[in-house]
């Protein structure tokens, strides 16, 4: 069986979807429809801008989601999923990629999401740290000890989670974990703590956008961040969605998942190879690869 995956963000390039731009009139028409969307050229600065320009978060997701969600569409026929899932923004891709959404809505609300996380990160100064070669539960344990605000945000992969939380409380956290024994806890070149409590203003407002959008059911499961579950019914995803700008992403638990459920190869979807590393991590046995239309 296959699973289609979708990354999020961190996968971006200067030049991501250039290619396809050039190569195919449909995904050319799609780019072209989202810098009307999005009433900016994002075109401009994917293709040629500059890492700055593009590590916005506002730019970031819109970015990372049209690389992702235009090459699911230009491979057509190719796209035969048994299953879909997405690391965290790349679970709207993937929702998009299936059926549930429409580009144009999956489009607005991604947009929405990156506007919304961009204005919680300026009211409360905030961090994410990668946590590497400790157990879960030691990193878990650790941050429940730590009186500010520290949590844990990503399962990337065995010995890889990131927490995420106050300044004061990841520092306090990435102390007591290098205390503990990790190989290294090291603070992250983001704007904020994303999938923590701290996301609860962004959290409320992409939920009034999720509720008033129209979903589908998708054409396979899509197997969501907040447990790792595989869903088709569309109120359980919308929930499930919403529920993920707070919590955390469970994608080792999500790959494992798959795998018990019959994925024997992994088709990373979007820039980047982020993704099939992190499978390799969890499974060495697994096939992966990368989308591609050549």
């Amino acid at each position: 069986m296959k699973a289609y995956i979708f990354p999020g963000q961190g996968a971006q390039f200067v030049g991501m979807g250039k290619d396809l731009y050039e190569t195919s009139e449909e995904a050319k028409s799609l780019f072209e429809k989202a810098n009307e969307i999005l009433g900016f050229r994002i075109t401009g600065i994917m293709f040629s801008g500059t890492d700055e320009d593009l590590k916005q978060t506002k730019v970031t997701q819109p970015a990372i989601f049209l690389h992702s969600v235009i090459l699911a569409k230009v491979l057509g026929g190719d796209f035969k999923p048994d299953m879909v899932a997405g690391h965290s923004l790349g679970e709207f891709s993937a929702l998009v990629a299936a059926g549930a959404l429409s580009f144009e809505d999956g489009l607005k609300l991604v947009a929405k999401r990156a506007n919304a996380m961009q204005k919680a990160c300026e009211i409360q100064p905030s961090t994410m740290a990668a946590v590497l070669g400790l157990d879960d539960f030691t990193v878990e344990d650790i941050c429940q000890r730590v009186s500010d605000v520290v949590v844990p945000a990503n399962y990337n992969c065995p010995g890889q989670l990131v927490i995420s939380g106050t300044i004061e409380g990841v520092d306090k956290a990435c102390a007591l974990l290098t205390e503990a024994g990790a190989k290294r806890a090291i603070k992250l070149n983001v704007g904020g703590a994303f999938h923590s409590p701290l996301m609860e203003s962004a959290r409320v407002e992409l939920e009034a956008a999720i509720v008033d959008t129209e979903f589908k059911s998708p054409i396979c499961p899509i197997y969501q961040n907040i447990d790792a579950k595989p869903y088709t019914d569309v109120a359980a995803i919308k929930d499930n969605l919403i529920a993920q700008l707070t919590g955390s992403v469970k994608w080792t638990q999500t790959v494992q998942k798959m795998i018990e459920n019959g994925a024997t190869s992994f088709v990373e979807v979007g820039p980047g190879n982020v993704l099939q590393g992190l499978v390799k991590k969890v499974n060495r046995a697994m096939e992966t690869s990368a989308a591609s239309i050549a």
